[in-house]
């Protein structure tokens, strides 16, 4: 059985504030909760990072190692370090079977790194991906565009919105922010 992790959300504001959160819950197969409570989300880099996955648990804490390896290897550039994560992604055998996704960011860039070795700067200032991401997505497109809430708030109520749609979903919601 795989384990697997759910939705996650990230909002930057206009005015550098900045927030990635995800839900807590990690589902065995398609049919059993085994955790509510699971962080997906953390600062790194001396804490001018966000990450935040969806995916199988396992494959996405190898990818945050390796990742915080890069950002070492490139001084902190965010973008030049998840390129450079993507590349090996793609190009290493055992690295190929991953399934995960992961959202980055910084002050400066918003980021989703796949496993089909892309690197995707969003279109908007907001971003979800995981099994409740469209959910998700699609309510914080709604909040952002139509309230000054923080990107925090945002993020929050989005994230609840989502779970209430998504079985994959639950409300112990962890945010980090910039």
């Amino acid at each position: 059985m795989e384990f697997h992790g759910t939705t996650i959300c990230a909002v930057r504001r206009d005015n550098g504030d900045i927030a990635i959160g995800g839900d807590g819950q990690v589902t065995m197969g398609k049919s059993a909760i085994m955790k509510n409570g699971a962080k997906k989300v953390k600062k790194i880099y001396n804490g001018t990072v966000l990450s935040g996955f969806a995916g199988s648990v396992a494959d996405a804490f190898s990818l945050t190692e390796k990742f915080e390896k890069k950002l070492d290897e490139h001084g902190g550039n965010l973008k030049r370090a998840a390129v450079s994560l993507a590349q090996l992604w793609r190009s290493d055998k055992g690295m190929r079977n991953l399934e995960a996704l992961m959202i980055v960011a910084d002050k400066d860039e918003l980021l989703v790194v796949s496993g089909n070795g892309e690197v995707i700067a969003p279109d908007e200032p907001y971003i979800a991906i995981g099994s409740g991401g469209n959910y998700a997505y699609a309510a914080a497109s709604a909040l952002y565009n139509n309230t000054d809430l923080s990107a925090e708030d945002v993020v929050m109520k989005s994230l609840k919105i989502a779970a209430s749609i998504c079985v994959y979903t639950n409300d112990h919601i962890s945010i980090e922010k910039l």
